[in-house]
């Protein structure tokens, strides 16, 4: 979803996932998982999903959103490394 805006992301320690941990994540997340990945709350998350702005693709699966993980990976730079694995 590249609206061309830039969306800032805090990470934060407490909230957030190791490499390793965001590299072992399945094809697709739910939304509060992706926003402990980035560093957010859900809250916040699903603000962003609302406004357009939620900085990775997502689908719907039954009513339910389930962000792409694959799209989480190359927003954070990990792409390289999942293919490595």
């Amino acid at each position: 979803m590249d609206s061309g805006k830039t969306i800032q992301v805090e990470v934060s320690e407490e909230r957030g996932m190791t490499a390793r941990e965001v590299l072992d994540l399945p094809v697709t997340i739910s939304v509060v998982t992706a926003a402990r990945v980035l560093g957010m709350g859900p809250n916040k998350a699903y603000a962003l999903i609302r406004s357009g702005e939620f900085p990775v693709d997502m689908i719907t699966v039954g009513g339910t959103k389930r962000v792409l993980t694959s799209a989480l990976w190359r927003f954070l730079g990990l792409e390289g490394l999942a293919v490595q694995r």
